[in-house]
């Protein structure tokens, strides 16, 4: 069922009502028609399982805390795992690389466990993964110039043509000093990853590209992508990377499996790409419905259940508010804006829900409110947003434009997050209804119907996994 929460996508204000309607009527023979190729998967199909801890001690890099950045599932890791019901095993990003020399060898990859999940507030009284694999630097010198707030995704792909590999997506906060390539391949025996990469996904913004990564199904793929099976994107705060989440197909590999050379900008199909906000000031046509600056999208999966159901995942952090603006935290409180005034001038620095810019009144700066400069909303909530894989197609074969398709259920999950319980960075991280990075990466295991959302700072430092169970 929705959270109370995910309701601001079918409220909003009196026009907007009006205006999603009026698609919907002009619409209608299209839905029916997608409706008809696929069966949905509906909020009503999650069923919360709850939540473990990682393993592990603090001394980084070799630590999950401050990290978890990429997950992926191996359905076939850990077969003693099947004693407890959940056999598979995680593949699982540490502590995050930091620039300036001061941990350069961040985000290496551990391979966990999976422990049958238990519900609880307290995470000391959640259950504890166990390592297979402990933490080693599997990208070997790959992408070392993505230090600055590194963005990464990870997934487990077996072919018959590769076998099994890790396929990384790596880059970070800014990039317009660094234009490198972005993806690559390991093994999945960490102690010998044999990388191989980096490539660059087409000619499109490292914006779009470098973040979660998933799978995309076969027979779709094949029809639709020409065979590419794996879809990657990028969500970027501000819209740089486009004003929703971004998702493209690519395949690394040549006829026969050997993997393309090192710097090729490899073929890629859009499915998804919203208008970027350094193209047009426009937050409305082009964009997610609802969008806001403040948004983050942090992992997706490509649903197929066993029971014949189908959907496309983004999860992440939602503005929700009735404002978001580039600047601080106002210590008045969450309905005040607090703007960088030095930049009133160069763009619409605050604006209202509907995305109008907010009055003159709001245009100004504050006292007393801390360092953390960004994107900040007047409410944000954990939230999924699924997509009908029918739109997606219709990008890939020329029908629809990438950025027409809009998520046809939303799914607001704060009710099962445990919410920072011991306090970490609230300045960085937000606190109350303006708590930032609430959810993380995902991970999905197709076989079992399993979803995997990483929540950071949920065990201190540590992150926890929460599972679903997609019916």
């Amino acid at each position: 069922m929705l959270e109370p929460g995910a309701a601001w996508a079918f409220l909003g204000t009196v026009r907007g009502i009006a205006m999603r309607f009026l698609q919907l009527m002009c619409a209608a023979a299209f839905v029916v028609t997608a409706s008809a190729q696929s069966v949905l998967v509906e909020p009503s199909d999650f069923t919360y399982l709850g939540a473990f801890r990682l393993p592990g001690g603090e001394d980084r890099p070799q630590t999950f805390a401050y990290g978890g950045g990429a997950m992926t599932c191996n359905p076939n890791g850990d077969p003693a795992g099947a004693v407890d019901g959940f056999p598979g095993s995680l593949y699982v990003m540490g502590h995050v690389r930091l620039p300036y020399g001061e941990l350069p060898d961040g985000n290496q990859i551990a391979e966990i466990g999976i422990p049958a999940p238990a519900r609880s507030r307290d995470p000391g009284a959640l259950p504890q993964a166990e390592f297979i694999q402990p933490f080693r630097d599997a990208a070997q010198g790959l992408f070392t110039e993505y230090a600055e707030i590194p963005r990464t995704g990870m997934e487990y792909l077996d072919t018959p043509e590769t076998g099994p590999q890790i396929h990384l997506a790596w880059g970070q906060h800014f990039h317009e000093d660094a234009q490198g390539p972005t993806h690559a391949w390991i093994s999945p025996n960490l102690a010998a990853p044999a990388p191989q990469g980096a490539w660059y996904i087409g000619d499109y913004s490292l914006y779009s590209v470098n973040d979660y990564l998933f799978a995309i199904p076969e027979a779709w793929a094949a029809a639709h992508t020409k065979g590419r099976l794996l879809g990657t994107g990028r969500y970027r705060d501000g819209g740089w990377s486009g004003q929703g989440p971004a998702l493209y197909a690519y395949r690394p590999w040549n006829d026969g499996g050997t993997p393309a050379a090192p710097g090729t900008h490899l073929e890629a199909t859009a499915l998804l790409q919203y208008q970027s906000s350094q193209a047009s000031e426009d937050v409305v046509a082009r964009s997610l419905q609802g969008y806001q600056h403040a948004d983050e999208w942090e992992g997706g999966a490509w649903l197929t259940t066993t029971t014949g159901k189908t959907a496309v995942l983004f999860a992440g952090t939602k503005g929700t508010g009735a404002k978001y603006w580039y600047g601080w935290v106002n210590p008045a409180g969450p309905e005040v804006p607090c703007i960088e005034t030095a930049f009133v001038n160069d763009f619409p620095t605050c604006r209202q829900a509907n995305g109008t810019p907010c009055p003159a009144a709001d245009l100004s700066g504050c006292d007393g409110h801390n360092d953390y400069r960004g994107w900040w909303a007047s409410r944000m909530t954990a939230m999924i947003i699924l997509y009908n894989p029918d739109d997606l197609a219709r990008v890939a074969d020329g029908e629809m434009e990438p950025w027409e398709p809009q998520p046809y259920a939303r799914l607001g999950i704060d009710n099962q997050l445990l919410l920072n319980p011991a306090g970490i960075e609230p300045e960085m991280l937000g606190t109350g209804v303006q708590r930032r990075y609430r959810v993380g990466s995902v991970a999905y295991d197709r076989e079992r119907d399993l979803l995997y959302i990483l929540e950071p700072f949920a065990d201190n430092t540590k992150p926890v996994i929460h599972i679903w169970r997609i019916q």
